[in-house]
């Protein structure tokens, strides 16, 4: 969480020396400055709620202000939890009904059409399940806890069952998309133009990702941001819906970096990671380089279809972001997590 801002006390130059009880005044005045600074919304918060241990996904609400939608990945039931960034509080719970039993939901996103959608497609054993599921109900107007009624969508892909952690909506087209997770690089799947409850939903691979962990589009929909635990890349959005020219993104290091979205307003992104009182920090939106520009890897535009996605950054090179002694950190970290899922699903 970023540490809270205030504003200095304007002073100027004393010609005498302070009595000790001016002086202890001013100290106290100072005291209650800093005492009396507040987080804003959308600043960095940590989750407070002990009942969301494994925050995988995040959303930012399109209808409440400073709220971000949130839920565990597995072995929680069809709970989703709106977390006010102002304090870390939940201020609503709500039920997923007229589904089946969740598996392993790894991410969150919000349409254009004000539905929250929620994508049960994690898969630890990489293959076990022939189909995953999406889930989708609308946006509640008023934050309490609810029962609200999802529609359930099955989903296969194209090229054979796979893990993932990522669900994008495109914010003007409304389109799904999801990113595959593995160490030697996954792919950018797209569903079809509108889901449908009565049969299967087959997603193409349309291209090429490095290792993610969670993906959000700018609400303006001309980026898609990736991230995995120690990096983040950002890739230009074309009409075409394919994958153009990359860049680093500044990610902040996090225990086990799991999720990410943007602001409503588009300003920042929030990074988000697990465990019980988990934090989420804002990262400012830099400005792009001009057209030309290469990227801190050298890769430079990484094009359409299975030209783009950054293929040769691994996780955790990050153009030279992260020292070695980082990766290996999170090398122990990451093979930690997956030892423990791993034990955790087998039957």
């Amino acid at each position: 969480m970023r540490p809270l801002s205030y504003r200095p006390l304007s002073y100027r130059p004393l010609s005498y020396v302070v009595a000790p009880s001016a002086a202890a005044g001013l100290l106290l005045l100072a005291s209650a400055g800093i005492a009396t600074a507040t987080a804003t919304a959308d600043d960095g918060f940590t989750i407070k709620d002990p009942r969301i241990t494994e925050s995988s996904g995040l959303a930012a609400s399109r209808i409440h202000p400073g709220i971000y939608w949130t839920h565990n990945d597995s072995d929680d039931g069809a709970f989703i939890y709106a977390v006010d960034s102002k304090s870390g509080d939940t201020v609503a719970t709500l039920t997923m009904r007229g589904i089946g039993a969740p598996r392993d939901v790894e991410a969150i996103s919000i349409g254009p059409d004000g539905n929250v959608y929620v994508g049960d497609i994690g898969d630890n054993l990489d293959g076990s399940w022939n189909h995953v599921w999406i889930y989708r109900f609308p946006e509640p107007k008023q934050l309490t806890n609810a029962t609200v009624d999802a529609t359930q969508f099955t989903v296969k892909y194209a090229d054979g069952p796979r893990n993932a952690e990522a669900l994008m909506v495109h914010p003007k087209t409304g389109r799904v998309y999801i990113a595959s997770k593995n160490e030697d690089g996954g792919g950018l799947y797209e569903g079809p133009a509108r889901l449908t409850a009565g049969g299967t939903n087959v997603f193409r691979r349309v291209g090429k990702v490095p290792w993610v962990t969670d993906g959000a589009f700018s609400p303006d929909g001309k980026e898609l941001v990736l991230r995995s635990y120690f990096s983040a890349r950002a890739y230009d959005w074309k009409d075409s819906g394919r994958l153009g020219a990359d860049r680093s993104v500044r990610a902040p290091f996090q225990g086990q970096a799991e999720s990410v979205t943007y602001t409503a307003d588009g300003t920042a992104m929030m990074f988000g990671s697990e465990g019980v009182g988990s934090g989420v920090e804002r990262v400012e939106v830099e400005e792009k380089r001009e057209a030309g520009a290469k990227s801190p890897s050298g890769a430079g535009s990484s094009g359409d279809g299975e030209k783009g996605g950054g293929g040769s950054d691994t996780d955790g090179a990050g153009g030279g972001d992260v020292t070695l002694g980082v990766v290996v950190l999170g090398g122990v970290i990451a093979a930690f997590v997956g030892l423990k899922r791993l034990l955790r699903r087998r039957p």
